[in-house]
Formats: C-alpha cells, sequence, structure tokens
C-alpha cells in the first residue's frame, strides 16, 4: 500500500481550525418571536392541562372518586402551564442555571 501525503501543507489542525473560525461569521442564536412564540406558549399550557387532568382522571378511575382527583389535576396542570409560560417570557427556559441574557453560569 502507497503511504498517503499529508492532507494539506497549511499547518497543523489547530492552526487550520483558528483560521477557519476566523473567516465564518458568528453565528446568532435564533430567538422566538411572533408566531412561533405563540404556538410554543399555547402548545405548553394545553399540553400541562392536558397531563394534569389526565393524571387526576387516572387517580379518580383508581380510587373511584370521581370528580374530586380530576379537578385536582386541572388545577395542578393549568398551575404548571402557567409556570412554563413565565420561565418561557423570563428567558428561563433553557438548561438548569443557564440566564439567556447574560450569556453565563449563575454561580
Amino acid at each position: 500500500m502507497a503511504e498517503r501525503d499529508s492532507p494539506e501543507p497549511g499547518g497543523s489542525l489547530d492552526e487550520r481550525l483558528r483560521r477557519f473560525r476566523k473567516d465564518r461569521p458568528p453565528v446568532e442564536t435564533a430567538k422566538p418571536q411572533g408566531f412561533g412564540l405563540a404556538m410554543r406558549i399555547g402548545t405548553e399550557l394545553v399540553a400541562a392541562l392536558i397531563v394534569g387532568t389526565g393524571l387526576g382522571y387516572l387517580l379518580d378511575a383508581w380510587m373511584e372518586t370521581l370528580p374530586l382527583m380530576s379537578l385536582l389535576g386541572f388545577f395542578f396542570g393549568s398551575a404548571a402551564g402557567m409556570l412554563n409560560v413565565y420561565r418561557i417570557a423570563t428567558g428561563r427556559s433553557g438548561a438548569v442555571g443557564w440566564r439567556s441574557g447574560t450569556g453565563s453560569r449563575e454561580g
């Protein structure tokens, strides 16, 4: 087998990566705006209500307390949905401990 020549005479891999990154325009992260944000908020609210009410209904069927757990699940689901909307509105819906406004981790 023939030996391969060096891939490129431009220097080491680190040097080529630095040149490549320097020539690229900076990548901006897209923030949800307009219709996309409205759809996300609506989806968060509906999903939380469905999960809360569904779990309440399952508990009702198991414990035979028909309206009680469904109502509690509805209220807990709506509270969870509102908390999710608050997190989206304040920008705290990313990873744990990450704030999108500051660009750094909290200590």
